[in-house]
Formats: structure tokens, C-alpha cells, sequence
């Protein structure tokens, strides 16, 4: 009989709920009692959804992230926290965000002054974790009481439990060494550690853990290799059953090793590396379990639940019970549940699966293995006409959009001239002070912003009401800007719900959820549009609000887009065509609104490219292919401008050392970049690569409610002067301002400011 589990499940909430507990608490506006209840609640209702599946994920959930969890299971504490002696909750969150909640930083020594961990993206995804630090004086204590009191609630519950953690292997890898300590030393005291929290969960009944090692689906030197056998031969003395769990791409050659490691059973991901299945197969010894993820945990179309019977019956005759079955990952990665959602029509709403109904076919696949098709049959029948109308219908399928991409030729990508040429031009219209300063686009999304919008929606409040507010926030930010000395403005994105939505809306080819979020990082979650066709742009999405800007202003004023991989990146993106020729489309579209901001006088134009280096794939023989098409059309987007127009693009954390070259390539006139929670190390990239171009390296950690001084400005910024000319440097926050509020922006620009003019009068 196949097994059917499930390897996480999202934690925020099908409204959100996590979030809002999140943030209501760190105001100071309810108990930690309360953010604990609210997180005993979601997880009642999450296993709840998981019914009927014959193991259920415990441990998945958590209050900020699962690499930090595992940090302090592992008693991984960074130095700056350790001597804090109140609720671990707290110094949870003073690790994950700086500060935790205002009414304990108030009243204790510590207060809320550290600084936050690193936040870097989970391999090719968009979740953002805590990078756990190491130095040579690093030790690890155990603490399973997260884990532990998890267990139990939900053995009483009734639930069939399957403990979740990191793998030591994957943890180490993820971390940051702080002093230049060879991490692969460190792993004999972690897996000291793991063994006592693997004979702790067995010491509780547990009988299988999933232990996630998604690193073996990257390209491995002999060392972690090595370490991955040391580690494993290490635990497989423990008395519970290893589920080791990879995910987001094949295994390839690394197959040999996965398949012959010491562990239980082994999870494969069946949708990216569904090439994986027959060599695996093959190479797995006799007595273990091979668990298939058969449905795809990173995105929200529904599975051709009959193609993948065709070839999942054979495996399920030869493997009999030693055959499992789940969704390829964890579904953090996909929203909760479409039973919410009562806007989107009913047609293409047929064509979608979140991770309640992904579960559900996860369940018809397990029913029709067991029991035969013919015992599954109408849900086989009903998925299968679902997928032959999203195939035969026209709204997929546009011949125009298609025929332009065909014409794309190598020109279109191309300025005038070089950046050599460009930038006398630029800087003489421009007249902008040696550092000039500028923000990344957005300004506090304020209560009555939000209130505004949501009126708006739901037709409470007209268009010419709704536009006045939205000027009224664009000037209040306007004027902030003036008064604080900035040299290059931007509008604040009032009018933006999201910077890549706000497109999505005005495109064709998108559609919208009400409630389709997904986690991001902490309380930060993003709904992606859905690209379910071709893409087309009916007429300009940003001019209005933008020359609007300009005329409160002489300053220069950004003209702010997102770029066409971040689009591409951050939505659901339809599996019936490459990446590749949908990213090409939204580039043709991306362009025109950039002429027609150029058409409108507006002279400096941003092309956020946040994802850029999201999209890359887990194995660098493949980077090529990525960059060539996803460099190719930024080109596209950014390069029919004249030479005077100044092109910007933004980029936010993520290391950018080993594609530096394809950065420059995309010949942007100025790029700034996150470093100031790395303090400035992602610009190691310039010691050894001469970056032809300007660059405005963050100085201000906009994901920290800490407000940075002038000091500290000033010594990252002479940091950043010892790799790049300052006759190119830009001072900026690392990223938009949107999720902060007024009072905590207008302290931290203004010593952004002082500290521009400060190293100007240095170095005249």
C-alpha cells in the first residue's frame, strides 16, 4: 500500500493570521501569550487540512523561519544575543528583525539595538531565511523544546506525526563563517547535537523524521560529499527511521550518493527532477523506502493527476509499500487554500491547485494506487477536462504577442552608445553632487493609504476620490524628499499594492487572487499574480502618477518599474511554454512603458530587477542558459532610451558575487544593491571585477525597524569607496521603504543625508 504524506504545509494562515498576531505583538499591542495562542490555533487548523494522509509534518511550523528554528534548536545563538536572559521568543525575534516586541525591548538591558541576522533567499526561491553565523568559537547546545511541545499538541490531536528539521549538512552549508572558520570543522560537535535531538524524538515514540538536505540537489565538491557520508554513518545509529527529503531540481550525480546513504527512505522531487526517478530507482538498496513528489510544491496549476498515473503505476507495482507519495516540496511556497477565493472566475479557477487541493489530489493519486482507477475515476475524469479546456482556450493563447516576440533581434537590446559616452551627457543634465543620494521607490504604505485602496476596491469610494488621495501621498512624499535634501526623488508607489501585482493588474495575460499569499519572510507575505497567457500591455501603467510627481518638483524624479524577471519571477508562471518567451513578453511590454516615460520628459528611470539572481538555477552548468535570456531581456526593457536618460536598477538580497559579469551586462547606468546587513562584504565582487558603471550599495537595512546612524553610514560607505571610484558611488537604503513607517524613515534618511554631505566635504 503507497504511503501519502506531505513534507510542510504554509504557516501564515489562509488569511493571513500569522502575520497580523506577528506584528500586533511586536507593536506591543498584544501579549506573547496571545502570538503563542494564535499559533497553537493555526497549527490545530493546519493539521486539521492535513486529514487522511497517512503522515502528517510537525515542526514545519514556525513564528519567523525554519532556518532560524533550527538555529536555536541547535543553541546556534549569534554573540551579540547570548547574554539576554528573558523569553527565548523575544531573542528569537531580536535575531530574526533586531528588536522584538516594543513593551519587553523597553525594559530590558538588552533593548531593541542589534543587529538583525542576514536574510538571504532559500535557494531559488522567494522565501527569504536567517543565515546562521559561525566562528571558530562556535558550539551548539541542544534545545527541542520547540519541537517537542509541537509533537504533543499534535499527538493530541490525533495527528499521525513526522517530525521536520534542517539537515546538518544543508544547515552548514547555509551559514555564514564570520571569521573566515572552515565551516566543515564544526560538523562533528553539530552532529553530537543531532544525535541527541534524533534520540530525544525517539525517545518520545517518534518513528519517522524527515530531515531535509534540498543541498544535494546542487553541485557538491569532495568535501561536502564527504561530509555528507561522515554525517549519516554518524546518525544512523539513532533508533528513528531518516526520511532524508531533497527537493527543487534533480539529484543527478548526486544520485549515487543520495540513494546509498544510511537512512530509511529517500524523497526526490518527481516534478523538477523527474529524470531522477528511473536511475534512483535502480540504484536504491532493496529494504528502502522511495518517496516521489508528485505534485508541485512551487507552483499553482493542477497536476495531470492521469499522466502521472501512466508512470507512477509501474513504480507502484514494483515498489508495493515501499512506494511514497507527496508534494515535491514543502507547500510554504504556494498560497493556502482556493476554497477562499470568491472573485477569480469559475474557468480559470479549474485550472488551479493551492496546497489545500494540491493535498486532495495528493489523496486521489493514493486512492486510484490502492484501489485502482475505476475507484478514483470522477476526480480523474473532472482533472482531466480541466486541463483540455485551459489548453484549447483562446484566452492562452495570443497569435500578435507571439509574432513580436518572433521579430525580437539583437538591436533592440542596445544603447546608442557605451556607458562612457552616456554618462557626460547624463551627469550634465543631471548637475547631481558627488555620493548623490536617492531612495529605491517607495515610501511607508500608511493606514490611510491602505484604507484608501481597500475603499476603492470595493467600489466605496470612486476613481477621481481615490486618484486625489493618491496624489495627496505622492505630494506628502515629494515634500518629505525636498526637506530631507534628497537628490533624485521618487513618487513612494502610494498608488502600488505590490511591485509586481500593480503591473500584473494592467497587463494581459494576468489574473489575481483575493487571498493567494505567500510568506516572503517574517510577517512579510506577497500575493503573486498569475500569469496564466500571453502578455500584452493595453495601454501606460505609471506616466500619469509619475509626471504628476515631477511637476511638484525641480529635483529629478525616477521613473519606478519592475522589471520583467522579477515579474516572471515573483508570479505563478503557466508550464505550458519556456520561461524564457514569457519573460520576452513582458520585456515588449516593460519597454513601452519606458519610451512612454521617456516620451514624458521623465529623465532617470528605474528597472527593479530584484529577482534577477532568484531565477538562476541550483547548478551553475546551467547559469548560462538563464542569464543569456533573462539579461537579454532586461536589455530589451531598458535600452531603447536616448543616451541622456539615465537607467537604474535595484537588486535586494542575494549574493551577486559569481555572476558580477552578467550584472554588468545588463549595461545599467546605475545599480544599487543590499549590503548593509552583509556590512558591505557582497562587494567583494569589485576587488577582483572592474564594474564599469555606477553603483548605490544599501547603507540603510530597511527590513529592520533599527534606525542607522550617520557614523555607521559613513563607514560603509567608505567600505564600498575602497573597491569602487566615489565618482560612481551612490548612497541609498538597500531596498523600498514601503514596510517601515514615517517615523522611523525620516530619522534614518536624514542621517543618510548628513552623512552624503559629510563625505562630500571629505573629499573636496
Amino acid at each position: 500500500m503507497v504511503t501519502a504524506h506531505n513534507l510542510g504545509f504554509p504557516r501564515i494562515g489562509a488569511k493571513r493570521e500569522l502575520k497580523f498576531a506577528q506584528e500586533a505583538y511586536w507593536k506591543g499591542q498584544s501579549s506573547r501569550e496571545q502570538l503563542q495562542a494564535e499559533g497553537a490555533h493555526l497549527r490545530q487548523q493546519h493539521w486539521a487540512e492535513q486529514t487522511g494522509l497517512d503522515l502528517v509534518p510537525v515542526g514545519d511550523f514556525s513564528f519567523y523561519d525554519q532556518v532560524l528554528d533550527m538555529s536555536f534548536t541547535l543553541g546556534n545563538l549569534p554573540a551579540r544575543v547570548r547574554g539576554f536572559h528573558g523569553d527565548a521568543l523575544d531573542n528569537y525575534f531580536r535575531v530574526a528583525r533586531g528588536r522584538s516586541a516594543q513593551s519587553t525591548d523597553d525594559h530590558t538591558a538588552c533593548c531593541g539595538g542589534v543587529a538583525a541576522g542576514e536574510m538571504t533567499k532559500w535557494f531559488d526561491t522567494n522565501y527569504h531565511y536567517i543565515v546562521p553565523e559561525f566562528d571558530a568559537g562556535t558550539s551548539f547546545t541542544l534545545d527541542a523544546s520547540r519541537l517537542l511541545d509541537q509533537l504533543a499538541e499534535a499527538r493530541a490531536q490525533g495527528v499521525k506525526a513526522k517530525p521536520v528539521i534542517v539537515g546538518p549538512v544543508t544547515y552548514l552549508s547555509l551559514g555564514k563563517s564570520k571569521d573566515g572558520t572552515d565551516k566543515l570543522t564544526l560538523l562533528p560537535a553539530l552532529l553530537a547535537v543531532y544525535t541527541q535531538l534524533l534520540d530525544t524524538l525517539a525517545a518520545q515514540g517518534v518513528e519517522w523524521v524527515q530531515i531535509d538536505e534540498p543541498l544535494l540537489v546542487t553541485e557538491l565538491d569532495e568535501h561536502w560529499r564527504h561530509a555528507y557520508n561522515t554525517a549519516y554513518h554518524q546518525l544512523k545509529t539513532s533508533k528513528v527511521k531518516l526520511l532524508l527529503a531533497t527537493y527543487f531540481g534533480p539529484l543527478l550525480e548526486n544520485g549515487y550518493l543520495a540513494a546509498n546513504l544510511p537512512v530509511a527512505g529517500l524523497h526526490i522531487d518527481a516534478v523538477r527532477g523527474r529524470e531522477d526517478v528511473l536511475p534512483v530507482l535502480n540504484l536504491l538498496p532493496a529494504h528502502k523506502v522511495l518517496s516521489l513528489g508528485v505534485i508541485d510544491g512551487r507552483n499553482i496549476w493542477k497536476t495531470d493527476l492521469n499522466a502521472v498515473l501512466n508512470w507512477l503505476e509501474p513504480i507502484a507495482e514494483r515498489l508495493g509499500d515501499r512506494l511514497w507519495i507527496a508534494p515535491s516540496c514543502s507547500l510554504l511556497h504556494v498560497p493556502v487554500d482556493l476554497r477562499s477565493e470568491q472573485k477569480l472566475d469559475a474557468e480559470l479557477q479549474s485550472w488551479l491547485a493551492f496546497a489545500v487541493q494540491k493535498l486532495d489530489e495528493l489523496r486521489v493519486l493514493a486512492t486510484a494506487l490502492r484501489e485502482g482507477r475505476a475507484a478514483a475515476r470522477d476526480a480523474l475524469d473532472a482533472n482531466r477536462a480541466a486541463l483540455a479546456a485551459r489548453r484549447a482556450s483562446p484566452r492562452v493563447h495570443k497569435p500578435a504577442v507571439q509574432a513580436a516576440v518572433a521579430k525580437i533581434g539583437a538591436r533592440l537590446g542596445q544603447r546608442d552608445s557605451a556607458y562612457v559616452k552616456r554618462a557626460p551627457k547624463q551627469a550634465a543634465f543631471l548637475k547631481l553632487p558627488l555620493y548623490p543620494t536617492t531612495t529605491i521607490g517607495s515610501f511607508p504604505q500608511t493606514a490611510e493609504i491602505r484604507h484608501a485602496r481597500s475603499e476603492h476596491k470595493a467600489g466605496r469610494l470612486d476613481d477621481a476620490a481615490y486618484q486625489a488621495a493618491m496624489k495627496a501621498e505622492i505630494q506628502r512624499s515629494v515634500r518629505e524628499q525636498e526637506a530631507l535634501g534628497l537628490d533624485v526623488l521618487v513618487h513612494g508607489e502610494a498608488e502600488r499594492n505590490d511591485m509586481v501585482e500593480y503591473f500584473g493588474e494592467q497587463l494581459q495575460g494576468y489574473a489575481f487572487s483575493q487571498f493567494g499569499w505567500v510568506q516572503s519572510y517574517g510577517s512579510r507575505c506577497v500575493k503573486p499574480p498569475i500569469l496564466f497567457g500571453d502578455i500584452s500591455r493595453p495601454k501606460a501603467m505609471t506616466v500619469e502618477w509619475i509626471t504628476y510627481a515631477q511637476s511638484l518638483t525641480q529635483r529629478p524624479m525616477k521613473g519606478m518599474l519592475t522589471g520583467p524577471v522579477t515579474i516572471l519571477n515573483w508570479s505563478f508562471v503557466r508550464d505550458d511554454q519556456p520561461r524564457s518567451v514569457s519573460c520576452k513578453q513582458l520585456a515588449l511590454a516593460m519597454r513601452d512603458e519606458v519610451l512612454d516615460l521617456e516620451k514624458a520628459g521623465v529623465r532617470v528611470i528605474q528597472i527593479d530587477e530584484a529577482a534577477l539572481r532568484e531565477g538562476l538555477p541550483l547548478r551553475k552548468a546551467q547559469w548560462q542558459e538563464y542569464l543569456a535570456w533573462a539579461v537579454e531581456s532586461f536589455r530589451i526593457t531598458a535600452n531603447g532610451v536616448r543616451d541622456e536618460t539615465q537607467i537604474h536598477t535595484h537588486m535586494c538580497y542575494s549574493e551577486f558575487n559569481d555572476i558580477i559579469e552578467a550584472i554588468a551586462g545588463m549595461d545599467a547606468d546605475v545599480i544599487t544593491i543590499e549590503t548593509s546587513r552583509s556590512d558591505m562584504e557582497l562587494l567583494e565582487a569589485f576587488e577582483d571585477f572592474e564594474y564599469p558603471n555606477e553603483i548605490g550599495p544599501g547603507v540603510y537595512d530597511i527590513h529592520s525597524p533599527n534606525i542607522p546612524t550617520q557614523e555607521h553610514i559613513e563607514q560603509l560607505m567608505k567600505k564600498a569607496a575602497e573597491r569602487i571610484p566615489a565618482q560612481r558611488l551612490w548612497v541609498n537604503p538597500d531596498c523600498g521603504l514601503k514596510t517601515r513607517q514615517w517615523h522611523e524613515v525620516i530619522p534614518a534618511l536624514t542621517h543618510m543625508v548628513a552623512a552624503a554631505r559629510a563625505l562630500r566635504a571629505e573629499a573636496a
